[in-house]
């Protein structure tokens, strides 16, 4: 294996504005070792990497959380670097540059006027990598500069990662990255293995870990009481025969996905079938899969140089959905119960939500995310300094922290202001039946979100799913639901919680919440625009459903035309079959994308982009496409 560079992943450029500046890197040695050098309109300063901004995971990894305030109070120009601290040298590679600079350049700005947003990047699915065109657009602004032409800011929407649908040849790298960077192992209570290790080595092929995954007793449907009630799996993705479990698992895959770096280390463009664990062999069966796997994960790598360099340039926001964790995380209240009440499966989800914290959340609200959870981080992996294993006793005890934790959501004092949602962990639980899908916020967290959009005239709302979707494929989901399988075609949207639908329309519909939002959304792998108007009240409100996704991930088709057909004939503004949903109260105009296309839905991997007005309302809503090509969605007065 070749030599590790000194930066692993990163540098990501985190929450930053004139008042403040964070960054997220991983590196292979001890953080004293290097610097970071920031040129503040011709002022340069140095600064260390201060003990409490750095976690040693081993003696291999480190993951440092720079934050710090500055004294700017406008919008401006920032170059950094990270060098070495005795002789200044950058250790960062020149492609991680744009044009001739030497210097990561980015502008701190507290406008969000500009946004760049995806989600759903799935490694190895054979679409393109859309942000690499985010590159192509930060490489033309550097040879000729326009500050207004360049991305405010950059949002995630969820399924960063897909700890659920993992390919066999990146489960064999995460084993390689695991082994290179000594990354702590850890023991399972009720699990078939009894700790990480014999995970590792297990002798089950890979695309059959799922024979380990834990089942429950499923008590809500009659027919499988009577036949055999332990077969329902609580890891319920249809694609999880290579589910991340361990908490070095999870966070080798962030690793993965961000860098090339260890891609490189571990000579991942040599490997071949049965290169991995002596003791999970490749079945002759999976060869062809593997292959397949094999090809569309080699073109990924060789596009994450440049993933790299632009999550370097544009602060970056992050949120989780259901598979940064797994498919159908907290779906019903009887997912939950099973889910929970499992000591493996608890644990598969708890180093989920702490490999996000580390990875994901920390960025988002840095100063919050210390005060909560340093002390808790610092006594966890205290393991570095000797066996390598984390403690039992603290990693439950942490993980029963993460659980009950309230706080992952977030909002950005930008103009406009941005409102970030947790969808996934405040859910509005059925009382009347636990398989029925809960809704996607509670009582108490609409009430929180209400509060933070009184007194705005604008604002922009960040909803993993769409909070207006395809009605007729929330039918589909609905009828699902009362067959009790909602688990079969992922039955989550804002609608089909009576409380949490209610509670979403009187929001929009109170006097003292914005005149216009623009709500961002991806989770379906399609993209689509909505203009939703009140439908019996005079008024200049307007709403913007605005969803794209996904960023490496498409839907099936022809599946989604004939979707995409049946809504438009079924469910136009002026269809009496709207009379009989619960967004009644509203009419919705589906936007027709350009190139003229029949569709209404484009299943095109791509990652959005909007550009708002004084007033917050969007003078451009397009999708940069992992091809090369662009969609826009000009406003029109149709109805159809």
């Amino acid at each position: 294996m070749k030599k590790l560079n000194p930066v692993l992943a990163g540098p990501i450029l985190r929450r930053t504005s004139p008042q403040q500046f964070t960054l997220w890197l991983a590196t292979s040695l001890c953080p004293s070792n290097l610097q970071l050098v920031m040129n503040i309109d011709e002022e340069i300063s140095y600064r260390d990497f201060k003990t409490e901004q750095v976690y040693k995971i081993s003696n291999k990894l480190w993951l440092i959380q720079f934050h710090t305030n500055l004294s700017t109070s406008q919008s401006c120009h920032l170059s950094y670097n990270v060098v070495w601290r005795q002789s200044q040298i950058s250790v960062l590679n020149d492609n991680m540059f744009y044009s001739t600079s030497s210097w990561v350049d980015i502008i701190l700005s507290d406008k969000s006027d500009h946004i760049l947003h995806g989600s759903c990047r799935n490694p190895h699915h054979h679409s393109d990598d859309s942000l690499l065109q985010v590159d192509v657009l930060l490489d033309q602004l550097a040879t000729s500069p326009q500050d207004n032409e360049r991305p405010d800011l950059l949002l995630l929407t969820g399924d960063q990662i897909y700890a659920d649908h993992v390919a066999g040849p990146m489960l064999v790298a995460i084993h390689k990255v695991i082994k290179l960077l000594e990354l702590p192992g850890e023991s399972f209570i009720g699990a078939p293995v009894g700790n990480a290790d014999e995970l590792y080595h297990c002798t089950n092929a890979l695309y059959s870990r799922d024979q380990i995954l834990p089942h429950y007793q499923d008590e809500t449907h009659r027919l499988k009481g009577l036949i055999n009630k332990n077969d329902t799996p609580i890891f319920s993705s249809r694609e999880s025969e290579n589910h991340l479990i361990s908490f070095s698992e999870f966070l080798a895959m962030y690793l993965l996905n961000w860098s090339p770096e260890l891609w490189d280390a571990i000579q991942f463009n040599q490997l071949r079938p049965n290169d991995g664990s002596e003791s999970q062999p490749l079945l002759e069966k999976d060869q062809p899969l593997w292959s397949k796997e094999k090809a569309e994960l080699d073109r990924f790598v060789a596009g994450l140089p440049k993933v790299r360099r632009v999550m370097a340039h544009i602060p970056s926001y992050m949120i989780f959905d259901d598979h940064d964790v797994t498919d159908d995380w907290n779906l019903t209240v009887g997912w939950e119960k099973a889910a929970y009440e499992n000591a493996f499966s608890k644990r598969i989800i708890g180093n989920a939500l702490l490999s996000y914290l580390l990875c994901q959340a920390w960025g988002n609200t840095p100063v919050q995310m210390k005060n909560d959870w340093r002390n808790s981080l610092v006594a966890l992996f205290s393991y570095a300094n000797g066996n390598k294993v984390i403690a039992q006793d603290q990693h439950d005890d942490l993980i029963t922290q993460l659980l009950r934790y309230e706080k992952w959501h977030f909002s950005l004092e930008s103009s406009p202001k941005v409102v970030v949602l947790d969808t996934r962990t405040r859910r509005w639980r059925s009382e009347s039946n636990l398989n029925k899908p809960s809704g996607l916020m509670d009582w108490e967290a609409m009430v929180e979100f209400q509060q933070e959009l009184i007194g705005l005239d604008s604002v922009v709302v960040v909803s993993p799913a769409p909070m207006f979707g395809v009605k007729f494929i929330e039918t589909l989901q609905s009828m699902a639901t009362k067959m009790g399988n909602p688990l079969i075609i992922d039955a989550e949207n804002w609608m089909a919680h009576p409380g949490s639908a209610n509670t979403l329309l009187s929001i929009f519909t109170h006097t003292k919440t914005p005149k216009n939002f623009v709500i961002l959304s991806g989770d379906v792998h399609y993209s689509f625009v909505y203009d939703v108007k009140l439908r019996y009240k005079q008024t200049d409100s307007h709403i913007y459903q605005i969803t794209c996704s996904g960023i490496k991930n498409e839907f099936p088709e022809p599946l989604l035309t004939i979707c995409d057909t049946l809504d438009k004939w079924l469910y136009s503004p002026r269809s009496p079959l709207n009379l009989f949903t619960k967004r009644k109260r509203l009419k919705i105009f589906k936007r027709k994308p350009e190139p003229s296309h029949h569709n209404r839905l484009v299943n095109k991997s791509g990652i959005g982009k909007v550009r708002l007005d004084d007033e917050g309302k969007p003078v451009e809503i397009s999708v940069l496409h992992g091809d090369g090509t662009k969609t826009t969605f000009p406003e029109t007065n149709s109805e159809s």
